[in-house]
């Protein structure tokens, strides 16, 4: 090969180069200018779906391009994700991921059709939403250090619900309130938060880690009692309900993350750009209130950040669940 054929490959690799990032730039000072959708790996309704109908709305109002909300419900959040992280890695496919998706599913299944890390670029923390700890009304206990003393006179009697069978947040929170009171409760799981619920009401379950905006009418109306909340600080809709830590069971912490993310690959410029514009919808006073309403508590965060947050939640999950022996083949 001479010399100047050499230059030339050199120059066209060069320019080709060169192209490919000019032609980046421009798509992210011109990004979005067609329609963006948004994952939500769970039904409509549910917390993480009234969260991205929040965002998406405030997101089409600032940037002028319609957002739509796509839900992909079922297998516990796994066919959403594996949706989006198959899309093209082009801004126009956005995933809200959670604790489940990405903490814990990984680690509750001997195989997925996603990797958590490798198939996404990390956008922004969202928010985190912590459970309320309810109980039926005819279960003697009315604080944590009852219910734990009452759990304890009765090894294996005791139920709790959840909503989304083994793997799901009310499952792996009642697990660690097994682990950390050293109690014996029987897991009792359900097809959805709805049944769950409407069980607990007619007593067929005694315990239920739910979360705050589906139990909270119910407590006021005297259907349900509640015992605590499972976040690191108090809730704002509910203020004179201690954390569980406070309640009897030091270091307890339980929270549901959201976030944003996005396929790998997808570039830095359109990540940058939209991380930018959720961090300023989640300092709105309107949208901090409606999270509150919610039991939710507006984070935000670099993609950096995301990034560093998620492994080490992801490592904490290992833990957890290595301990409970909890594991879907």
């Amino acid at each position: 090969m001479t010399r100047t054929t050499m230059f030339s490959r050199t120059l066209v690799l060069f320019l080709t180069i060169l192209a490919i990032f000019a032609e980046s730039q421009a798509l992210a000072q011109t990004y979005p200018n067609k329609l963006i959708r948004l994952i939500v790996p769970y039904p409509a309704g549910g917390p993480v779906d009234v969260i991205a109908r929040l965002l998406a709305q405030k997101l089409t109002e600032n940037e002028g391009q319609q957002i739509i909300i796509d839900n992909r419900g079922g297998a516990n959040g796994i066919i959403g994700v594996e949706i989006a992280a198959k899309a093209a890695p082009d801004g126009y496919t956005l995933l809200m991921a959670l604790t489940s998706t990405h903490s814990i599913n990984p680690r509750m299944y001997s195989k997925l059709p996603y990797d958590p890390v490798r198939d996404f670029a990390p956008v922004a923390l969202l928010a985190a939403r912590p459970y309320i700890l309810v109980v039926h009304p005819s279960v003697a206990a009315k604080s944590v250090r009852e219910l734990i003393a009452l759990a304890k006179s009765k090894p294996g009697e005791l139920t709790y619900a959840s909503g989304g069978g083994v793997g799901s947040g009310n499952h792996l929170a009642g697990e660690l309130f097994k682990a950390s009171a050293g109690v014996d409760v029987l897991h009792v799981p359900y097809k959805g938060g709805a049944p769950a619920l409407t069980e607990l009401l007619g007593g067929q379950v005694a315990i239920f880690f739910a979360p705050i905006p589906i139990a909270l009418s119910h407590v006021q109306a005297g259907k349900l009692r509640a015992l605590a909340v499972t976040g690191a600080k108090r809730a704002p809709v509910t203020p004179d309900l201690p954390t569980m830590s406070e309640a009897g069971l030091p270091g307890f912490e339980f929270s549901i993350w959201d976030g944003m993310l996005a396929p790998a690959r997808t570039p830095k410029e359109t990540i940058s750009k939209v991380n930018a514009e959720i961090v300023k919808i989640l300092q709105m006073q309107d949208v901090k209130e409606k999270f509150s309403a919610m039991g939710a508590e507006p984070t935000g965060s670099t993609p950096e950040q995301l990034a560093t947050f998620m492994k080490a939640d992801a490592d904490k999950w290992a833990n957890i669940l290595k301990e409970s022996g909890a594991r879907v083949e």
